[in-house]
């Protein structure tokens, strides 16, 4: 039996965070339904695991304009547009009223296990775009449910496959089985049983971006008032000027103030760096851990470890799918070059949409962070841009599709990825584009007992 027509189907929208909401905005704005799958009981359920965490981005930077339209009937009032929300007020003054107003255009504990074209598996040729997509998930009570489709939006992000402490992209060995005292996110600090866990004890913070940067900021605010609390934060590289970002030359000021604020962490003794390590193995001292770089330098014991090494996008489901993506970053094949760390520091990713996001797969595409792969300097107004670009593309609409729309301020984090081994390097040329070089001594060898 033929499949139905296309024409006649939803576009599914995996993920009812910042972008699959936005997208599914602006499919109803250009008279497309959509059909939002999203894996949690809620709208924006990755945000609220980092709920405690406050944006960068102000409120006027993090709602998207079709959203609003589309809340303005209910009476829904936007916040103080200079204000900064924190991921709970994104997801509960924002997205959940979002959601609610799309009604039975989400569904809740949808869990998408795969992707691809109905009758074709990847291999197959005839006849191929004609077919519809077919998207199977599971509900809550494990039941399997199959939905076709005229077009794919995976906005799934990366929340859920963090990146691990092994420097090779693997995990430690013995990272596994120290799970009890790892934590691949950010703690919440306020929590006076999180708290407790990092009272008076000794952490390391791997990681060298803005949640690392947020981790070290919030243990030193512990150490203030719980004597014996220290950080020890493992960088994979060296310091340089830009290791803290754009500081007050960044044009987003509070992720600038972040950058700052970990550099007071170091500067106040309330954490020292390590610098150039790698870590190969993690082992068991006690109650306590070891960790021991690929060069063979072990670290004295800490009690707990803060993993913060990036996300990375899950494929698996979408792996029917005839997807161009940069065999690096694991970004759509056009998008990659612009987003590449080791190739670009701050100010140089452009607005971008359908033309930067297509794949082989015809009217599939991965949007929001996901869209991002591997590099993780992303913005939700980047995102909004995207859906937009993408549902003018859906609708027909060529000219706003390949319409840029959107001003992006400069990222103020210089000196990418590229810099990895060479710290020297980005201080002899200013540390990039947005920022002199910080005037930084760090001394604390690998070991540094006693604290």
């Amino acid at each position: 039996m033929n499949a139905p027509a296309t024409t006649d189907l939803p576009v599914v929208v995996i993920g009812a965070g910042p972008a699959g909401l936005a997208a599914a905005a602006h499919l109803v704005d250009r008279g497309i339904e959509p059909l939002v799958l999203e894996a949690g009981p809620t709208a924006g359920a990755a945000v609220r695991e980092w709920a405690h965490v406050r944006l960068f981005s102000t409120w006027g930077e993090v709602v998207d304009p079709a959203a609003e339209k589309l809340l303005a009937p209910t009476g829904w009032v936007k916040p103080d547009p200079a204000t900064y929300p924190s991921g709970g007020d994104w997801a509960e003054l924002y997205l959940q009223p979002l959601a609610d107003v799309l009604g039975e255009q989400v569904r809740y504990e949808a869990r998408v296990t795969g992707v691809s074209r109905s009758g074709r598996d990847r291999i197959v040729d005839a006849d191929r775009e004609a077919q519809p997509f077919v998207i199977h998930y599971t509900t809550a009570d494990g039941a399997e449910q199959r939905i076709r489709a005229r077009a794919v939006i995976d906005a799934s992000g990366t929340w859920s496959t963090p990146g691990p402490a092994g420097g090779s992209g693997l995990a430690a060995l013995g990272e596994k089985a120290a799970t009890d005292r790892i934590t691949y996110r950010v703690p919440d600090l306020k929590d006076p049983a999180v708290a407790a866990r990092y009272a008076g004890k000794r952490t390391a913070v791997i990681g060298s971006g803005a949640s690392a940067f947020t981790a070290l900021a919030y243990l030193a605010d512990l150490a203030e008032d719980q004597p014996g609390t220290h950080s020890v934060w493992i960088l994979r590289r060296g310091i340089s000027g830009s290791t803290f970002g754009g500081g007050a030359a960044d044009q987003l000021p509070a992720r600038g103030a972040l950058g700052l604020a970990a550099k007071a962490a170091v500067d106040n003794g309330y954490a020292d760096a390590v610098t150039g390590f790698r870590t190969d193995t993690i082992e068991r001292d006690g109650d306590r851990l070891v960790l021991i770089a690929e060069d063979g330098r072990r670290l004295d014991p800490v009690d707990e470890v803060i993993v913060l090494t990036g996300l990375r996008p899950d494929l698996s489901f979408v792996s029917e799918l005839r997807l161009g993506l940069d065999e690096r970053l694991q970004a759509p094949l056009e998008l990659a070059p612009l987003i590449d760390p080791n190739q670009h520091s701050c100010g140089t990713v452009y607005p971008h949409g359908v033309k930067e996001l297509s794949h082989p797969e015809k009217d599939v595409y991965l949007v929001g962070m996901k869209s991002y792969g591997r590099s993780t300097a992303f913005l939700a107004m980047t995102g909004y841009e995207q859906v937009r670009s993408i549902a003018a593309a859906l609708a027909g609409d060529r000219e706003a599709a390949e319409r840029v729309e959107l001003t992006l301020p400069e990222t103020g984090v210089c000196g990418g990825a590229g810099l990895f081994d060479q710290p020297e390097a980005a201080e002899a040329t200013g540390g990039g584009c947005c920022a002199a070089p910080a005037t930084l001594t760090i001394g604390a060898p690998a070991s540094s007992g006693g604290c």
